[in-house]
């Protein structure tokens, strides 16, 4: 069984960037609260 991509609005997006921005929360944090991945390739 797959899971569906979750889907964020443009002003959730900004939101959760600002909390990185403004409250120093770890992307690590946010990605783990949110359920993303960070995606970074080499």
């Amino acid at each position: 069984m797959t899971e569906k991509r979750k889907h964020y609005t443009a002003e959730q997006k900004i939101t959760i960037f600002q909390r990185h921005l403004v409250e120093n929360t770890p992307v690590s944090d946010l990605c783990d609260e949110y359920g993303l991945s960070i995606g970074i390739e080499n």
